[in-house]
């Protein structure tokens, strides 16, 4: 693979120099795009495209391949959970971006039309960031090329895959999001816990991008292997606090709930309970924040619908 830098050297702030690796394969085929770092803390799709680029037989490969191992740097570099350190703006919920906006709404609109924008397909590797824990999901929007990124997390290996409806979309300005607004299938893939680059995690992520690429027809299917067929959800609700509190989860991710099940509460400083969080419809959490600390408004889960 070629190792390139971008240099966004235009933005309101720092310049970002961000690091890529690019190939073009012997045959043709789509030109496959992958993200991860969106969010500075969740490493394992980071690890995961980093051994990709050390270990893939580009002599193999069909079309072209774009690999961002590291996408929102600031974050990354500073150790900074879910928003860019420049404004505390949460990267992915500001693509496609506005080149006159704000340090990350430039940021996301250099990042989007550098790797975005270009792309045939993407898919967009995430994890648990350092205050959550996670079930192994994919999601994907509801868009007219849903059902060719319905594919792909099908294949990721995933046990659980939420379609999100354009009605309800909960995550608006995501890279998935404004990717399939433009018409590209994309996927975001979401394994690990905690901030923690677990070496099962880095391996699902990797063998779930070997599915992708096999999935279209862009790698040997050798190197695809089997997956039980997940659970699909159609959309989820997150449920945040309307108190501030500390907060004691009382279900585990990937347990099934059902409407009116207990799912935490929050205390006041002196262990009194100040609000009871209950399941609003069946599903299961695939998110939940681990953490106590809870500011009025925060967010506790994400419920797949069952």
């Amino acid at each position: 693979m070629d190792h390139l830098t971008l240099t966004l050297d235009d933005l309101p702030g720092p310049p970002v120099e961000v690091p890529y690796a690019s190939a073009t394969g012997v045959g043709e085929g789509p030109h496959l795009t992958l993200v991860a770092g969106v969010h500075g803390a969740e490493y394992t799709g980071m690890a995961a495209l980093l051994r990709l680029i050390g270990t893939l037989d580009t002599t193999r490969l069909r079309g072209r391949l774009t690999v961002v191992p590291v996408l929102n740097q600031p974050a990354f570099w500073s150790r900074t959970p879910f928003v860019v350190p420049e404004d505390g703006v949460n990267l992915n919920r500001s693509f496609p971006g506005d080149p006159a906006g704000s340090y990350t709404a430039a940021l996301a609109h250099g990042l989007f039309e550098a790797f975005i924008r270009p792309a045939d397909v993407l898919v967009d590797l995430h994890a648990g960031d350092l205050p959550e824990a996670l079930e192994p999901f994919c999601l994907y929007e509801e868009s007219p090329v849903q059902e060719q990124a319905r594919e792909l997390a099908l294949v990721y290996g995933t046990g659980h895959v939420v379609r999100q409806t354009r009605a309800a979309r909960t995550v608006g300005g995501s890279t998935s999001a404004a990717a399939a607004d433009i018409g590209v299938p994309a996927v975001t893939a979401e394994i690990g816990s905690n901030g923690i680059c677990d070496p099962a995690s880095v391996a699902g992520h990797l063998q779930g991008v070997l599915n992708v690429l096999v999935a279209l027809g862009m790698l040997p299917e050798e190197l695809a292997v089997p997956v039980p067929e997940p659970v699909e959800h159609e959309g989820w609700v997150w449920l945040r606090t309307p108190v501030r509190g500390f907060w004691q989860a009382t279900v585990a991710v990937g347990a099934d709930v059902r409407t009116g099940d207990l799912l935490g509460v929050l205390l006041d400083p002196w262990g009194a309970e100040l609000h009871r969080v209950v399941a609003p419809a069946d599903g299961v959490p695939l998110f939940l924040t681990s953490s106590p600390a809870m500011e009025a408004d925060g967010l506790l889960l994400g419920l797949a619908r069952a």
